[in-house]
């Protein structure tokens, strides 16, 4: 399924308070077993199972993943990067975005509002390599008007729970 470009709205999957348990313990230990959440949470482990499988299937948990120390894997170098287009509409946005996908060193990228058009978060190894990155592959993208390079000197909330 192609990336959406732009925020579409559902209705809201109806969630009652054992899904959001599920969740939260989900998104601290994604390896628990259905019957350790089950236990967790005050179910058998046929219902647990079913919600987890009913929230998968609705997009509500999107995938499992292995959160990496970006420093252990020596990516310590870690960039936001404000971009503003020449041109304001579509085409020339959707050309931004499918260069940016293609990147594996950016590893966030927002469409904002403001100064600028969107905001990407680059993790590289070294100084050097981001010089290459945005040299080589950023600056190449047609239609950037400007860009502003922010350097992330430490992390204080690196965070992926949402509940």
């Amino acid at each position: 399924m192609p990336p959406q470009t732009e925020q579409v709205r559902q209705a809201p999957l109806l969630l009652d308070n054992k899904d959001y348990e599920i969740m939260r313990l989900l998104q601290e230990n994604a390896k628990l077993t259905i019957r350790e959440i089950a236990s967790q949470v005050h179910l058998s482990p046929t219902p647990t199972h079913e919600r987890i499988k009913r929230m998968e299937r609705e997009g509500v948990i999107r995938k499992y993943v292995a959160l990496l120390d970006n420093r252990k894997i020596n990516k310590g170098i870690i960039v936001i990067v404000q971009i503003s287009l020449k041109v304001h509409n579509k085409k020339a946005a959707q050309e931004f975005i499918d260069a940016v996908l293609n990147f594996k060193e950016v590893t966030e990228c927002y469409n904002i509002s403001g100064d600028f058009d969107f905001m990407l978060k680059i993790v590289t190894e070294s100084m050097e390599s981001f010089h290459s990155f945005s040299m080589n592959k950023l600056s190449e993208i047609p239609g950037i008007a400007q860009t502003k390079s922010i350097f992330v000197m430490d992390t204080i909330k690196d965070t992926h729970h949402l509940l």
